[in-house]
């Protein structure tokens, strides 16, 4: 079993390329089900996933290439709706590829997916929106079984709550659907709006992703493009938090500004230095971290879930008592039990933790309990006196490139082993 062993209290300085968003690319992937021609991503990262959505794509009759970043698709191939159970349980995001099988093939079956336990991420709304469609969906053992006898057709629908994954299924099954369908209370995430992006470059007829309302009027096909995925928000934010950890210093290159404005705010409160200019962001820690106000999980365009943990790490070493509050996942600190063991004083009750700042973190054996709590915990690590192990680092990779070879691009000692 892969560990990272880091040996911690160094300054972080240098200058990073952050990747493909993990969150972007396999709705992407799934979408490419869609296509009748070649389609190629640029800047796809190399994640576990990546490789699992790949994997899918094969077995459903598609050719997957991968060179380097760049993933070569050819859909032509295309014969199968199922995807088996133990494809499905490799990640949580194998469900949108409910919407994009269903809108091409007329006939899916999959099982419930897998990926980290977060707490109850039911997948209500994407089955209620889809049977609004025209789809019979059939629920036995953990399985579903879908299929569209009159063929996919617009609907209005109206989400309870802004899922992402509900709007991503929706949109890929309306892209060939007949008729026009109409999104309200849509999710509003980047990578929603990269996925119609891509979608419209390849013919879909999409407007007002980005917006609480999204409308797409279905198409005959669609044909294939070129296209770069987003870089990846949340590691933009997690590299910025080791900077400000360790006091150190980074510039993000391929970094938007406009995907970090719910977060850039909380590190100037923390007492950094941020600059954004031309595609790059530059945080400066030179100053001791300082608590700050409650800051509170919401749906973009508020502050993300996925940076939750990171800056759960920074604010342990920072002076004063914050406040966090977690509105959208259950489970999210489940790391807060390894982070103790560092010498994190954070207290949680319900979905409110307290962290209260400390001076020093202490090396420690600490083991990855989801994505986001592991990367969490390697921020802690490098901060830390003395040696840290992390363990179960299988989940850091699902949405990590390599975490450890670019923080040792900043001065981390830190290894695989």
């Amino acid at each position: 079993m892969q560990k990272l062993v880091i040996t911690g209290e160094k300054k972080l300085s240098g200058e990073l390329c952050v990747h493909g968003a993990k969150n972007a690319a396999l709705p992407l992937l799934a979408a490419a089900a869609l296509c009748s021609e070649r389609v190629v991503f640029k800047n796809c990262p190399g994640l576990s996933d990546v490789y699992a959505s790949c994997r899918i794509l094969t077995r459903l009759g598609l050719e997957c290439k991968r060179e380097g970043n760049v993933v070569k698709i050819d859909p032509e191939g295309i014969k199968n709706w199922e995807v088996p159970e133990e494809l499905m349980r490799e990640m949580r995001s194998s469900i949108v590829f409910l919407g994009a099988i269903l809108g091409r093939m007329g006939r899916c079956r999959l099982s419930f997916p897998g990926g980290c336990e977060l707490g109850p991420r039911p997948i209500d709304m994407h089955i209620a929106a889809l049977r609004q469609m025209g789809a019979v969906i059939n629920e036995e053992h953990g399985i579903l079984d879908c299929y569209a006898p009159k063929g996919i057709r617009g609907a209005d629908i109206v989400l309870s709550f802004p899922s992402v994954g509900a709007t991503e299924n929706i949109i890929m099954a309306a892209c060939l659907a007949k008729g026009e369908t109409v999104i309200k209370n849509a999710a509003r995430e980047p990578e929603i709006v990269d996925l119609a992006s891509f979608l419209n470059r390849c013919g879909a007829r999409i407007s007002g992703a980005g917006g609480s309302t999204v409308s797409i009027t279905g198409v005959n096909r669609l044909h294939g493009c070129e296209y770069p995925v987003m870089p990846d928000r949340i590691v933009a934010a997690t590299y910025l938090g080791a900077a400000a950890i360790t006091g150190g210093e980074v510039t993000l290159l391929n970094a938007r500004k406009s995907d970090l404005e719910s977060v850039l705010p909380v590190f100037e409160e923390m007492g950094c230095t941020v600059f954004c200019y031309d595609g790059k962001i530059y945080l400066g820690a030179k100053k001791p971290l300082r608590a700050v106000r409650t800051i509170r999980t919401m749906p973009y365009p508020g502050f993300p879930t996925d940076a939750q943990s990171v800056f759960l790490a920074c604010l342990s070493k920072a002076h004063g008592t914050s406040v966090m509050v977690e509105n959208i996942f259950e489970n999210r600190y489940r790391q807060v039990d390894e982070l103790k063991r560092m010498g994190c004083k954070i207290k949680t009750e319900g979905k409110v933790a307290v962290i209260e700042g400390v001076k020093r973190l202490y090396g420690a054996n600490v083991v990855a309990t989801d994505l986001r709590g592991g990367a969490s915990l390697v921020l802690a690590g490098i901060a830390a006196e003395g040696k840290t192990t992390v363990s179960n680092i299988k989940l850091i990779d699902r949405g990590y490139e390599s975490i450890e070879r670019d923080l040792a691009l900043m001065g981390a000692d830190i290894k695989r082993v």
